[in-house]
């Protein structure tokens, strides 16, 4: 079968096309034949060796596929389900080996794509949303990147609860996609402050809950941007680790800051079923809507991951993995 490998660490440039043996389940786990794979930006971190992984090492964490052999031990899968998940290491190929605890059942009114474009992020956009500090209505929600695949599903989100969303980007193009998605504001951070613009359009109150993924460029401005008793969540660093803070810079407006990553919210199969019907039920209602960006073929991940680096990409990007 074919895969995507790194060897070592650096720019797309080090992601090659290998021809490997299809292997085996053991107990416990399920061969998935995958249709697509997600990209997302942990698999550049992975890449550039931010997150140090044993080399060779098949990027991708999110695929959706259907069930091709199951191990000894697993119940309640065979051979022809159709599946999707995500936090496991291997989606860039054209099958993986996946515990069986893993795998999310995909409805037949789900594609393939959708399968490989909302588990990642649409289980963290509902942990994100959820977990923390849960908008209501009339509360304001601050989005950096909004215009991403992950930005988009939490504008949404926010959005459908009755918040006011305000969400960042970088050009006007991303800034119409950020409204479609329900945004009330969108800052162009390459034009304006997004502080000052926040506290403007807030007439000074600030946000109640900040959502982060971007890190060095925005976390500093995120303490200045939040309302008093405002929330801060920090869950990824695409430009970068924040510059550290004294805590005692909190008091003064009683603001607090958590971190998230999703296998802390997913750490029974229960929980990830709960999340993940949350978001198809979001799906179905009409009122959550997957926006793919592009869908490339497997050969050219490396194409696929220079946009989804570059800030070129609105929605999510797939790597098809079955012609």
């Amino acid at each position: 079968m074919k895969v995507i490998r790194i060897d070592e660490y650096g720019g797309p440039e080090v992601l090659r096309l290998r021809e490997i043996e299809t292997p085996e389940p053991g107990p416990g786990e399920v061969r998935v034949g995958l249709h697509a794979a997600g990209l997302n930006f942990v698999d550049i971190y992975y890449r550039r060796g931010d997150f140090p992984a044993p080399l060779p090492f098949t990027l991708g964490s999110e695929g959706a596929g259907i069930v091709e052999a199951i191990g000894e031990g697993v119940e309640g899968l065979k051979p022809g389900d159709r599946v999707a998940y995500t936090l496991h290491p291997g989606s860039y190929a054209e099958a993986s080996i996946v515990p069986a605890n893993l795998l999310i059942p995909l409805p037949d009114d789900l594609s393939f794509e959708q399968g490989a474009a909302f588990t990642l992020q649409g289980l963290t956009a509902q942990y994100l949303i959820y977990e923390y500090r849960l908008p209501k209505r009339g509360d304001t929600v601050l989005i950096h990147a909004a215009a991403g695949g992950m930005g988009l599903l939490l504008a949404q989100w926010a959005n459908h609860l009755g918040a006011n969303v305000i969400g960042t980007v970088s050009t006007e193009e991303k800034a119409r996609a950020v409204r479609a998605a329900g945004a009330d504001h969108v800052i162009i951070y390459t034009e304006r402050d997004f502080v000052a613009e926040t506290l403007r359009l807030t007439d000074g109150h600030g946000a109640d809950l900040i959502i982060d993924g971007v890190g060095r460029t925005t976390f500093a401005g995120n303490l200045e941007a939040a309302a008093v008793r405002g929330h801060v969540v920090i869950y990824g660093q695409a430009s970068g680790l924040p510059e550290p803070i004294q805590p005692i810079s909190l008091m003064e407006r009683s603001i607090s800051v958590s971190g998230g990553m999703l296998n802390n919210f997913m750490r029974t199969r229960e929980e990830s079923l709960r999340r993940a019907g949350d978001v198809i039920r979001g799906i179905r209602e009409g009122w959550l809507r997957l926006n793919i960006d592009r869908v490339f073929p497997l050969e050219e991940a490396a194409e696929a991951q220079r946009r989804l680096e570059s800030r070129e990409s609105i929605g999510k990007i797939i790597l098809r993995t079955k012609a």
